[in-house]
């Protein structure tokens, strides 16, 4: 009796591991409760309801010059069937 008295104490007094469940989410916190979507900002906001955007934060593509380059930038969702003669000479 005294045992089982100890080990229920024991488990009431044990840390809870924590679920998916347990996880604040939007639909589990208040109404003005904003999670975000795991993006970085990109500026600031300033005291007089202004914000700064600061430019080593924004992303910086490097696109390759591609004059005189031989593809076309679209992809057909339909393509034609075309025969090679790698292709022709493989089912022989």
């Amino acid at each position: 009796m005294a045992l089982g008295l100890i080990l229920g104490l024991g488990r009431a007094f044990r840390r809870k591991r924590t679920s998916s469940l347990d996880i604040l989410s939007s639909k589990r916190a208040p109404r003005d409760y904003y999670k975000g979507k795991n993006c970085k900002p990109i500026g600031f906001h300033t005291r007089k309801a202004k914000y700064v955007v600061q430019q080593e934060t924004l992303p910086n593509y490097v696109v390759p010059d591609l004059t005189d380059f031989k593809l076309k930038p679209y992809v057909s969702q339909c393509p034609r069937d075309v025969k090679t003669s790698e292709s022709a000479g493989s089912t022989k």
